[in-house]
C-alpha cells in the first residue's frame, strides 16, 4: 500500500499516530471549520482553501479562538485548474486531504444545474490531478446520503445500490464517488467517502455554526432565524408524503460528531488500515425524524412556538431515509453521540449568540 510518506510527521504518543499537514477545502463553510477545530485539536497542521461564496473570512478568528491557532488561508476557487495547479506547486509538505467545498444545495442545484455540475465536478478533478502529480496519497471526500436516491429499504446501507439522483446536487456527489473510484484504481491514491445525512448543530462555544448567506435552504437554520424574528414564518415543504405525520424524514447528525469522523476517517488512511480502496461509510445516528418531529423539538428545548406554514413539496426532495450505520460504528470506530434535543438546544444557542452579537 503507498503512501505519502515524504512529509508525514511521525509524532510519539500513545497511540503513535501519523500526523501532516492536511489541506481542508471548503473549510471556512460550516461542517469544514467545525473539522478543522477538530483536525487542529488532534495536533495537525491546516491549510484551508475557500472561495468564501458561501462562508464568511471573520470563521478564521473563532476557529484560533476556539483552538489558539488560526490556520492557513489562501482564496480562489478549486474549479480554476491553474490556480488549484499554482497551489498544489507552492504547497509541497501536503500529505493528505478533506474535500468539502461544494454546492450543497438540493433546490438551488434545481434551478441551477449547469452550476453545480461544474463547480463540483471541475474541483474535485483539479484537486485528484495535483495529488497525482505531488504524490499525496489521501484525501477523505465529503458525500451524501443523496447518492441513494430513495432507497428500497430502511436503514440504508452502504451495499444499497445509487438509484437515480432526485437532484442535480445527488447526481453530482454520485460521479464524483465514480471519479474517485475509478482515479484510485488507476494511481496510487487512497480515498473514503463520507456519506452524510442532515448536519445540524453549532460547535458548544458558540463561536461557530451555521451561517447561510441569504434564504437558508436547509431546516434547523430556516428554523432558528424564524424564531430569532429573521423570517416571517417556516416554510414546512409537503404534509402529503407516505410518512406517519406527512412530512419528510430525515436522519439528523451533530456537526461536530460528523467532523470527529473526518479525522478517524483520515488517520486510518494514514496509519494504512483502510480495508478496500476507496472506502464508503454512512455518517448518522441511524434514526430518522420528521419535520414535524425537528419542529416540536426546537419547541421543546427553546420554550418558543414557532410560526409555520405547509407548502407545496420542493424539487429533489425525496421522501424518507435514515442510516444503517453498524458499518461505520464497527469498521471505522465512531459513532454519533449527541441526541435529537442537545443537536437543536446547539443549533438554538448559536443563533441566539449570533443575535447578541449584532445587536
Amino acid at each position: 500500500m503507498l503512501f505519502n510518506v515524504r512529509f508525514l510527521i511521525i509524532l510519539k504518543n500513545s497511540e503513535n499516530i501519523i500526523m501532516g499537514k492536511i489541506l481542508v477545502t471548503g473549510g471556512v463553510g460550516y461542517i469544514g471549520s467545525h473539522t478543522v477545530v477538530e483536525l487542529q485539536q488532534s495536533g495537525f497542521q491546516v491549510i484551508i482553501v475557500d472561495d468564501l461564496s458561501n462562508s464568511m473570512i471573520e470563521v478564521l478568528d473563532n476557529i484560533a479562538a476556539i483552538t489558539g491557532t488560526k490556520p492557513e488561508f489562501e482564496q480562489f476557487d478549486l474549479a480554476d485548474s491553474s490556480l488549484t495547479a499554482d497551489f498544489f506547486s507552492r504547497h509541497p509538505d501536503i500529505s493528505g486531504i478533506i474535500h468539502f467545498a461544494a454546492y450543497k444545495a438540493v433546490g438551488e442545484s434545481m434551478e441551477k444545474p449547469l452550476d453545480y455540475y461544474r463547480n463540483n465536478l471541475l474541483s474535485l478533478i483539479n484537486l485528484l490531478e495535483g495529488m497525482k502529480t505531488h504524490r499525496i496519497g489521501n484525501i477523505v471526500f465529503s458525500s451524501s446520503c443523496t447518492v441513494y436516491g430513495q432507497p428500497d429499504e430502511l436503514p440504508v446501507t452502504e451495499s444499497a445500490p445509487m438509484k437515480p439522483a432526485f437532484s442535480a446536487y445527488g447526481n453530482t456527489k454520485q460521479m464524483c464517488e465514480d471519479i474517485l473510484k475509478f482515479t484510485v484504481n488507476a494511481h496510487p491514491l487512497h480515498a473514503i467517502a463520507l456519506r452524510y445525512f442532515n448536519p445540524i448543530g453549532a460547535h458548544p462555544s458558540a463561536l461557530i455554526g451555521e451561517l447561510p448567506l441569504g434564504i437558508p435552504n436547509n431546516l434547523i437554520p430556516y428554523i432558528t432565524q424564524t424564531a430569532i424574528g429573521k423570517r416571517d414564518y417556516l416554510r414546512v415543504f409537503g404534509n402529503d408524503y407516505p410518512t406517519p405525520d406527512g412530512t419528510a424524514i430525515r436522519d439528523y447528525i451533530h456537526v461536530v460528531d460528523l467532523a470527529k469522523a473526518h479525522v478517524i476517517a483520515l488517520k486510518r488512511m494514514m496509519e494504512g488500515r483502510s480495508r478496500s480502496n476507496p472506502e464508503v461509510f454512512n455518517l448518522g445516528t441511524g434514526n430518522g425524524f420528521s419535520v414535524m418531529q425537528i419542529i416540536e423539538a426546537f419547541e421543546r428545548v427553546s420554550g418558543l412556538k414557532l410560526n409555520y406554514k405547509i407548502v407545496g413539496r420542493r424539487a429533489g426532495d425525496i421522501e424518507q431515509v435514515w442510516a444503517d450505520t453498524r458499518f461505520a460504528n464497527e469498521e471505522l470506530g465512531w459513532k454519533a453521540e449527541k441526541n435529537l434535543d442537545e443537536m437543536m438546544a446547539s443549533a438554538w444557542k448559536w443563533e441566539l449568540a449570533l443575535a447578541k452579537k449584532d445587536a
